[in-house]
């Protein structure tokens, strides 16, 4: 691409073009791999306690009764894995030695070596202790926390923490105040998720006292269902809820977090899109590098089809020349782009999970996303050569010769 005239405009050119396809095709492998492991890491940690499917009552109270039934029918249902009823309430605890309260999630969940196969896999995540719910020599019920509101209460194992919730509140008849009653359970274990929405609001019980703790009685608030796989959810979902012919209504994991990963969905075609214009630019800059080669090698032009060279072959070379440009930058982008990625998911970049639920940067290269990368980058490459190699194919002999 160096001028007859020994200029280095046109390779300064040429280094511009495919320097611009390669930041353009880096980028975007970049971005779509973490985008890609931000959607997996965010799914995976929420499925830590959410299960696949919940089957849920109607009304606001949240009461499902004669579950036990309920439970056995789903468990008979095609592509179901696992069942267990759940208890799940709000209120406020605090170390029983403490003054400080905060507000917390409270569920209600069978003990850890109930079921050969539990729903979800938040009893595999105990930093400290374990989800028995269990302590020897004490007759309290057990509770597990997680580190990040253990740490706020300074309770961790064998220390007692009390907890208020709305069940069972009775009104002072001459104050007209409302007279809390309290519940004690001793801390049994301690989980870590690394999601912040877990760690710092979350206490699991055990379903009977979580029961009593909500005032249901024997009933619970719905039960958790294991599919076979994540991606059936949806299917299992709405199979349950046309055969079980009860009271009841099914929510998979997709449709309670749809909103996340629908934002989460956008936002990554988003900046694809944005990162792919970089590439189109740089597009710009192989016509005008082509542009100026057919201006700058116009006379060989002439002489070679003088010589008898059809036009076809003249276009075929311009088209050749372009696509190069357009493969080294895009090749040398695949190659910046997955290793900045491995740079990334080695060296983990640390975040707030204060604000982004997760304390690291999560980098997940999809080898379908590369691939569809690199046809792009081709592709846009090979139509920027299209003008210039047909100028080029259209000049006409005696013209070139005498250009200057």
């Amino acid at each position: 691409m160096r001028s007859r005239r020994g200029s280095r405009l046109l390779s300064l050119i040429s280094v511009i073009a495919i320097g611009g396809v390669m930041v353009g095709v880096s980028a975007l492998i970049v971005i779509m791999a973490v985008m890609n492991g931000l959607q997996t890491d965010l799914r995976e940690k929420i499925l830590l306690g959410s299960p696949d499917v919940r089957v849920l009552p109607y009304g606001m109270d949240l009461r499902l009764t004669d579950w036990r039934a309920l439970q056995a029918r789903v468990q008979a249902a095609d592509g179901v894995v696992a069942v267990a009823p759940f208890v799940q309430t709000q209120g406020m605890v605090r170390n029983m030695t403490g003054a400080f309260a905060t507000g917390a999630r409270v569920v209600g969940i069978e003990p850890e070596g109930t079921h050969k196969v539990d729903v979800t896999t938040i009893r595999t995540k105990a930093m400290m202790g374990d989800f028995h719910f269990t302590r020897r020599g004490i007759d309290l019920p057990g509770a597990v926390l997680g580190k990040l509101l253990a740490s706020k209460l300074s309770a961790f194992v064998g220390d007692t923490v009390v907890m208020f919730g709305m069940a069972g509140l009775e009104m002072n008849a001459s104050t007209g105040a409302i007279i809390p009653r309290p519940a004690h359970f001793v801390v049994t274990g301690v989980f870590a998720t690394d999601m912040y929405e877990y760690d710092d609001q979350y206490v699991y019980v055990d379903l009977q006292a979580g029961q009593r703790f909500a005032g249901l009685g024997d009933d619970v608030t719905g039960l958790e269902v294991r599919t076979e796989s994540r991606e059936i959810a949806p299917l299992v979902a709405a199979a349950l809820r046309d055969s079980l012919n009860a009271p009841v209504r099914t929510t998979d994991w997709q449709e309670e977090n749809s909103s996340l990963f629908q934002a989460l969905n956008v936002e990554k075609l988003g900046m694809g899109v944005i990162l792919l214009l970089v590439v189109l630019v740089a597009a710009f800059n192989i016509v005008s590098t082509l542009t100026m080669v057919v201006s700058d090698k116009t006379r060989e032009i002439g002489i070679l089809r003088a010589m008898g060279l059809p036009a076809k072959s003249i276009r075929r070379i311009f088209l050749f020349q372009g696509t190069i440009v357009g493969a080294v930058g895009t090749f040398g982008g695949l190659v910046l782009g997955l290793t900045a990625a491995w740079v990334l998911d080695t060296f983990k970049y640390p975040l707030d999970p204060s604000v982004y639920f997760i304390d690291h940067l999560p980098v997940l290269t999809k080898p379908l996303d590369v691939v569809l990368i690199i046809l792009a980058s081709l592709l846009i490459a090979a139509l920027a050569t299209l003008y210039p190699a047909a100028q080029a194919a259209r000049l006409f002999p005696v013209d070139a010769i005498r250009h200057e």
